[in-house]
């Protein structure tokens, strides 16, 4: 056997057998098994590179910002400049370190996370029935399957004992597939393919043999997990506006410092001298704190998330969150439970709306009810779920099963003394032919059948119907049709109740269908989430777009885009695309395009299109947040600017890709996890404000001073020691800020919209111009007026920035705020920077070998009175610009 079988749901499943050069009875003998292996490999995927430890270190030096501070550090070196040369390279390291341990941290975790078992499988070799590793099974092993497995390839069914399978995982379809070995026609669509088990599901019930078409990389699990790796990274905002805001830093910084350094040699000053003149404010003009304060920033961020539940992987994902314009979010197991719920009952002369909220008051009363009381026991008796062992459990039992017992628990009945009472007899099993099930229990001495299945089936087997006046003939079976009919336009899979006594039980099982009486309806959905309706109405108010993308049922999805509001009642058909109607265009075409641009509900959709939908997005400017848990989300969640995985229900390849883990499945984490991440962004810009005003006030003050026969007011190792220790602190300090109290009533910046934006760059020039005149003004005022030497005008300008710089901090609160009542005065962090800063300069001075390289000297109280007048009187003059309107 050369090649797999095109289509194999579209052909007939022996004919099939023969294809493949196998044996229903015999299976494969272990000399082609071998041979197998060797053309079609194991049955493993490709697993995603582990990034290497010494890469991530190598991958925090990937910033413009680092390029030119090691540029600015080996200058030093080349010209003797040891010391500035040296507490550079200390900042670099810094800085290195953080991003290095806190990206480590988090691959550390996500290989904790993942699952190390190896999965068996049950197949035929050799004519005998062997126990195998599934990464031994190839294209053509006669599977065996039973509940409970998750299915280790892709197979053709060959016999069917009741087989159902979840897929999820695989398609987004919530309900439990019922399986078949009927032949399909040849352009059914995955979801559709019920003669088909896919790699990677679930078995819920029955067991089946089957015939192995397709393993490893070619299953359908393999062909996502080929979109997972092809579908790129995106760079994330954070990373492309900090990218384009250094680049102009290090082009600014390179004039100034190519124009100082050639017009002082042009003056006929020393050439060297003008160099490292140059090199000092090339210090200057690059803010060595802010890679710093980001990285910090951003982990406080990621921890303080951590602590809510929220797995960040790379810290620069807390900003994507904050900056988010469109969440595409899955339905099964995000915006809904994952698991059935019955939601309304129809019997002869009552309807009955289940309240996802205290149903059991509902049921007060209905006790009483025959018809009621008769529908619930049906409900229970004809029913497997085990109540000791799976009750509850929407993994390895039938989903509408567990429903029907917690119905019955919910309106008040014991199931187990129902049981108990009521032992079983007989049992016809649900059967995709018939569609229906039917179980004989004891009623004392007498016996009951009891049937549920598809509307259609139980209505061909019902002569009666139960009503408020007992048992009457039933001719209005249409009625019930158009009522079957309505609950499945509300996105409600219909299970259909009847019953019969019985004096005896009958000789041939099939009897117990005979002359059935028909009690109702009961519809079931796989209900949203309590807490999603009220998380989807403050991202509304955020301007946050969310976007349903399922591979369930249109209606289904209709119906939960209404109950969480996403879709207004009576919403327009144009809202809600199809997989089957996105196949129909080019999508290439502008009409494509638009189809999921007004898309709020896209149904029935392949992970493929989800791809193209976050393409779509992307190319028209949006930030995307995609969120899922099955490993058809795993391409989409990769490809989105922030991926978001469930990570309870979530499968591994759905976590391994994703940049965002919330691990309660709380959709609601995802407002807390965006509402964090505008908020570090907007601190992000006060630091980063704050930094470029600080040290532009250092740039013109050195370059008027290199310009002019001035006493230069700062050194360069003053400058270092500015911006490693009297900028860092308050720039983190905003970065730990609280944020604004109505930051989720904003829309969500533009994408084009840069950190500093042209208000800002004039706030900026402004604070920067002001402090420069505090400095200079105390510059001329101390040489021309007090008439001190060059050592003591140096000093008393340093402090003066020193303490202007710090004062700063308290012009960054907006224009519309009071200055004395705001985020960055109600900042504790703030107020404890500006005193360990005043603390750090004071030392700078009383620590003689600090002093002498700081070339710090004596001051009278006069001398720091008048420092204290010019740092706070750039304060006044900022204030007086800002309330003017001159800066934000």
């Amino acid at each position: 056997m050369k090649a797999l079988p095109e289509s194999p749901f579209a052909q007939d499943s022996f004919a099939l057998v023969e294809q493949m050069q196998a044996s229903l009875n015999e299976g494969l003998s272990e000399e082609e098994v071998a041979k197998r292996r060797e053309v079609f490999g194991e049955n493993r995927l490709e697993r995603q590179h582990k990034k290497n430890v010494l890469l991530i270190f190598l991958e925090q030096f990937l910033s413009p910002v680092i390029y030119v501070l090691i540029a600015a550090s080996a200058i030093g070196f080349a010209f003797g400049e040891t010391v500035e040369a040296i507490a550079v390279l200390v900042v670099i390291l810094i800085t290195v370190l953080i991003g290095f341990f806190m990206e480590w941290q988090a691959v550390r975790s996500m290989e904790a996370l993942r699952k190390m078992a190896e999965t068996h499988a049950s197949v035929i070799r050799d004519g005998r029935k062997v126990t195998i590793e599934a990464h031994e099974i190839v294209p053509g092993d006669i599977l065996l399957l039973e509940c409970g497995q998750v299915v280790p390839a892709d197979a053709r069914l060959l016999t069917n004992e009741n087989l159902a399978v979840k897929e999820a995982a695989l398609t987004g379809e919530s309900n439990q597939v019922e399986k078949s070995v009927k032949i399909l026609p040849g352009d059914t669509q995955l979801a559709e393919r019920s003669n088909m088990v896919f790699s990677g599901t679930l078995v819920t019930r029955g067991s089946a043999k089957t015939l192995v078409t397709a393993t490893g990389e070619q299953t359908e699990l393999g062909k996502i997990s080929q979109l997972t790796r092809e579908a790129e990274d995106e760079a994330t905002p954070i990373e492309k506006k900090l990218d384009s805001l250094s680049r102009r830093l290090i082009l600014l910084t390179i004039l100034l410092a190519v124009s100082i350094a050639l017009t002082g040699y042009l003056q006929g000053r020393d050439l060297k001298l003008m160099i490292e003149t140059a090199i000092a404010l090339a210090v200057a003009a690059i803010p060595e704190g802010l890679p710093i304060v980001a990285t910090i920033a951003l982990a406080r961020g990621m921890l303080r998330l951590a602590k809510d539940r929220v797995i960040i992987k790379q810290l620069r994902s807390v900003e994507t969150l904050g900056s988010t314009g469109i969440i595409c979010t899955d339905k099964t197991g995000t915006l809904t439970e994952n698991q059935m719920a019955a939601r309304a009952i129809i019997m002869q002369e009552k309807e009955i709306e289940i309240p996802e909220e205290e149903p059991e008051v509902l049921f007060v009363g209905m006790q009483k009810n025959e018809a009621f009381i008769r529908l619930l026991e049906t409900g229970v008796l004809c029913n497997n779920v085990e109540l000791d062992e799976n009750i509850g459990d929407s993994i390895v039992g039938d989903p509408v099963e567990i429903a029907l017992v917690n119905l019955a628990t919910e309106a008040g009945f014991d199931v187990e003394k129902i049981r108990r009472e009521h032992p079983e007899v007989i049992e016809l099993p649900f059967d995709t032919e018939t569609k229906m099930m039917a179980t004989l229990n004891h009623f004392g001495n007498s016996y009951r059948a009891s049937a549920k299945g598809a509307l259609e089936s139980i209505l061909y087997h019902c002569d009666r119907i139960y009503t408020s006046g007992g048992i009457e003939g039933f001719t209005d079976k249409a009625d019930w049709e158009k009522a079957a009919d309505r609950m499945a336009s509300r996105g409600l899979r219909t299970l259909a109740f009847a019953y019969r006594d019985l004096e005896a039980p009958p000789a041939r099982k099939e009897e117990l269908l005979k002359g059935l009486t028909f009690l109702g309806l009961v519809g079931f959905i796989d209900p949203p989430r309590r807490d999603i309706k009220d998380a989807v109405e403050i991202c509304k108010n955020a301007g946050i777009d969310v976007v349903m993308v399922t591979g369930d049922h249109p209606q289904t999805a209709r119906y939960i885009a209404e109950a969480v509001g996403l879709l207004d009642k009576g919403a327009t058909q144009d809202k809600i695309v199809t997989g089957r109607q996105l196949a129909q265009l080019d999508r290439e075409s502008e009409a494509f395009e638009q189809r999921l641009l007004n898309a709020i509900v896209l149904a029935r959709v392949t992970p493929a299109q989800k791809l193209d939908l976050i393409r779509v997005y992307q190319k028209h400017g949006h930030i995307v947040g995609m969120t899922g848990d099955g490993i058809n989300d795993a391409p989409a969640l990769k490809k989105a600017d922030i991926g978001i995985a469930m990570g309870m229900r979530g499968t591994e390849a759905a976590k391994e890709v994703a940049d965002v883990i919330l691990r309660d499945d709380q959709f609601t984490s995802i407002e807390l996890a965006i509402r964090q991440g505008r908020i570090i962004f907007e601190n992000i810009r006060k630091f980063v404000v704050y930094l470029l005003s600080s040290n532009l006030a250092e740039i013109i003050s050195v370059a008027v001073a290199s310009f002019s026969i001035l006493p230069l007011p700062l050194l360069p190792l003053q400058i270092l020691y500015l911006n490693l220790v009297t900028d860092v602190f308050p720039a983190l300090a905003l970065g730990l800020g609280e944020g604004e109290s109505g930051i989720m009533r904003q829309p969500p910046r533009p994408v084009d919209e840069p950190i500093i934006s042209r208000k800002l760059w004039t706030s900026t020039l402004v604070y920067g111009l002001c402090i420069t005149a505090g400095v200079l003004g105390i510059v001329l005022f101390a040489y021309y007026y007090l008439e001190l030497e060059a050592e003591k005008v140096n000093n008393m300008a340093f402090y003066t920035l020193v303490l202007g710089q710090l004062l700063n901090v308290f012009n960054l609160p907006k224009r519309s705020v009071s200055f004395f009542n705001n985020e960055v005065t109600r900042n504790t962090w703030v107020w404890a920077a500006i005193l360990l800063c005043i603390v750090l300069t004071a030392l700078g001075y009383l620590i003689p070998p600090l002093r002498t390289v700081l070339s710090l000297v004596p001051l009278s109280g006069e001398q720091l009175g008048w420092v204290v007048a010019f740092a706070f009187g750039s304060l006044l003059l900022t204030q007086i610009i800002k309330r003017l309107g001159g800066t934000v």
